[in-house]
């Protein structure tokens, strides 16, 4: 090649890389400009498929776009979060998670994505509490105090529901037991509506379930509420003693929700989305809807969720591991 052509060639390299920041900071600043996807890796009607459907309304106003939902369920989550994994970071893709970002990891053998390296935290949500609820044949007991009692006077005798095998609510037994030491029959069900109905007839003594589903039964009188698994008591049930506030020091499961977008996405993007999603959940709106479902607005920076993603998956891989949890 001779030197003015090579001196072509190497202008016309460089003028090319020019140009790919400038193509790539228009289309920052023109962020959004068509529809967003919202990835929800669980069915409709969860408190998960709710949150997302009540953010991406309010937050779509704000940017001008619509968010469209999309609901894609199976493997804890999994299916989800891999397609998340791997769409174009472009900005057009997100997906609304829960603590099983922090313990998918140590639950499954092989994950197909890497819950840290794959993603771009975007913001921490909302808090939903899981709430200890008795069957109504547990007459017995009315606090925290009596079922570690009863439980201790019999060893594996009483028996939890959970939603499965992993699931926050699991872990929230897991977690009470290892604290308290007591040894109580884990009955993993597939889902919490089944787990809730054997509650209710008395297959099974007690329960973690989620505020959300439990509410109305625990309103009806149907159910009696023990303890909150949260650090501070709920807005929803705020007569209704914290776990660690009724005898268990140190106690806190805070099950949370966060939305991510595939790692890589332009930080100007995922600072943008994260300012229009904190600012949806200060809206009226929002907060009644999320109140209806016992959700706690939150919000946080992109810094924040990375940080609080990290602590979480240390601490519940310690459990997981300790206490020998496997999926189904």
């Amino acid at each position: 090649m001779t030197r003015p052509l090579l001196q072509k060639t190497l202008l016309g390299l460089a003028l090319a890389a020019c140009a790919i920041p400038s193509f790539a900071q228009g289309s920052v600043a023109n962020w959004p400009d068509k529809p967003i996807k919202w990835i929800v890796p669980f069915p409709p009607g969860g408190a998960m498929d709710a949150i997302a459907r009540t953010l991406g309304e309010v937050a779509g106003r704000k940017l001008g776009q619509p968010f469209v939902i999309e609901n894609r369920a199976g493997a804890g989550g999994n299916i989800g979060a891999d397609a998340v994994a791997k769409s174009p970071a472009d900005g057009y893709t997100l997906m609304i998670t829960s603590i099983g970002m922090a313990t998918n990891g140590a639950l499954y053998n092989k994950l197909s994505y890497d819950p840290i390296k794959d993603f771009a935290p975007v913001s921490l949500l909302a808090v939903v509490p899981n709430i200890l609820v008795a069957g109504a044949k547990q007459g017995d007991v009315k606090n925290v105090k009596d079922l570690i009692a009863k439980a201790k006077q019999s060893p594996d005798a009483l028996t939890y529901a959970s939603a499965g095998n992993g699931t926050s609510i699991h872990l929230a037994g897991a977690s009470f037991t290892s604290l308290t030491g007591v040894k109580m029959l884990h009955v993993p069900y597939r889902g919490s509506g089944p787990a809730i109905t054997d509650l209710l007839g008395g297959q099974v003594d007690f329960m973690f379930d989620s505020i959300t589903s439990a509410r109305p039964h625990i309103e009806a009188g149907k159910l009696r509420a023990i303890a909150i698994t949260t650090k501070t008591r709920s807005p929803s049930l705020p007569d209704v003693p914290t776990v660690a506030e009724a005898g268990v020091a140190g106690y806190e499961v805070s099950p949370w929700f966060a939305t991510f977008m595939p790692a890589g996405t332009p930080a100007p993007i995922v600072a943008k989305l994260g300012q229009t999603l904190n600012e949806a959940m200060n809206d009226p709106e929002v907060k009644k809807r999320f109140s209806a479902i016992g959700a706690e607005p939150i919000g946080s920076t992109p810094q924040a969720l990375a940080a609080h993603l990290k602590t979480e998956t240390d601490r519940w891989t310690k459990l997981i591991k300790e206490s020998n949890i496997k999926v189904d």
